[in-house]
C-alpha cells in the first residue's frame, strides 16, 4: 500500500552511520497513482554468486509493517531494476528469490518471529521452502541476519545460530536457480499481507548498522600445485563445446570475458560448456567444486 521513493524522507544515513528506511503515513502521488504511505526499497549495485551475507538490523514490529532483507537474481526481468536493460532475461520466480528475513506477515506467530524463504519455480508465493525462528526484542535490539550460500546448500542464521538449511535432493532450474548472481535488497512495505495499518500510524523505521558480503577468493589464473593435476579443459582452443575433466563433478561453470563480465553460466552437475555462440577471443573459465574455485584460461576460435 506504499509508494517507494528516492527521497531522504524515506531513506538516509544519520551522523552515526546508521541507515534508516522510513515508512510514513502521507498522501503521495507517483505515475498518476495516489497512495497513503511512502517508504524505500534499496537495491544493491553489487551482485555475486556464493558467499555469506551478514546484515545487522533493528526492525519495527508494529501492525501493518513488513520489513525485509532479501535477494533477487541479477537476471530478473523487472522494469526499473538496475541490471534489467543488460541482464533482464528471466521472470520471477525463475530468477530465484532468497528472503533472508521477513517480519510482520505471520499473524499467528510470536511478535518476535522472523522467517526465511526461498522462491523458485517449484515452490513460490504462498508455498515457498523456508523456516523461521523467534528472536528477542526485535524492535529494540540489533540482530545479525545471515545467509551462507554454497553450491550445495543455503543456510539461514540469526546471531550466528543456524535455524534452517535448504538442500534439495534434486537441484535443477525448478528447485535451484541459485547458481547465478544475486543482489541484496532492503525494504519496508506497508499493509497488504502484513495486515491492517492502524489508523493512528505515523511512521516506523528499519535501522541497518551494516551489510557485509564474504566470499572465498578466486585462485589466480595459472599453475596451482594443489589442484592443477586434478583439472583439465579440452579442447582448448575450442569453437563449440568445452569439456572439463575433474575428480568430482563441478557444482558450477562460469565463463568470463577479459573484462570480468560473465558471458555464460552452466547449471550444476555438468562437465561441459557450449561456447558456439561466443565471439572468438580469450576467456576465463571459473570451475567451482567442493567450495573451491579454479580459474582456467580458454581460447574460443
Amino acid at each position: 500500500e506504499q509508494h517507494y521513493t528516492n527521497r531522504v524522507d524515506n531513506s538516509f544515513v544519520d551522523s552515526s552511520g546508521l541507515l534508516h528506511i522510513v515508512a510514513k503515513q502521507e498522501t503521495y502521488t507517483d505515475q498518476g497513482l495516489t497512495k497513503n504511505y511512502t517508504s524505500a526499497r534499496l537495491n544493491a549495485k553489487f551482485a555475486f554468486t556464493y558467499g555469506r551475507i551478514d546484515v545487522s538490523a533493528k526492525i519495527p514490529v508494529g501492525a501493518g509493517t513488513w520489513p525485509a532483507i532479501w535477494t533477487l537474481g541479477k537476471n530478473i526481468n523487472e522494469n526499473g531494476a538496475y541490471w534489467d536493460s543488460q541482464y533482464g532475461t528471466t521472470s520471477w520466480p525463475a530468477c530465484g528469490e532468497i528472503d533472508m528475513m521477513e517480519h510482520g506477515i505471520f499473524p499467528n506467530q510470536d511478535i518476535n518471529y522472523i522467517k526465511s524463504s526461498l522462491h523458485t519455480p517449484c515452490c513460490y508465493a504462498g508455498n515457498p521452502n523456508g523456516g523461521g525462528t523467534i528472536a528477542s526484542d526485535l524492535e529494540n535490539d540489533f540482530h545479525v541476519y545471515s545467509l551462507n550460500w554454497s553450491p550445495d546448500q543455503i543456510t539461514f542464521l540469526l546471531d550466528g545460530v543456524g535455524y534452517y538449511t535448504y538442500n534439495p535432493a534434486v537441484k535443477d532450474d525448478s528447485t535451484w536457480p541459485f547458481y547465478e548472481d544475486q543482489f541484496v535488497l532492503l525494504n519496508m512495505a506497508m499493509g497488504g499481507i502484513a495486515g491492517n495499518i492502524p489508523s493512528g500510524f505515523d511512521q516506523a523505521s528499519m535501522l541497518i548498522d551494516y551489510v557485509k558480503v564474504y566470499q572465498q577468493g578466486e585462485l589466480a589464473v595459472g599453475e596451482n600445485s594443489d589442484t592443477e593435476d586434478n583439472v583439465s579443459v579440452y579442447p582448448n582452443p575450442s569453437s563449440d563445446i568445452i569439456y572439463i575433466e575433474t575428480k568430482t563433478t563441478p557444482s558450477s561453470l562460469q565463463l568470463l570475458d577479459m573484462s570480468g563480465k560473465k558471458v555464460n553460466t552452466q547449471r550444476i552437475n555438468s562437465k561441459s560448456l557450449d561456447v558456439s555462440d561466443l565471439t572468438a577471443g580469450m576467456y576465463f573459465l571459473v570451475i567451482t567444486s567442493n567450495n573451491l574455485q579454479i580459474v582456467k584460461q580458454v581460447i574460443i576460435n
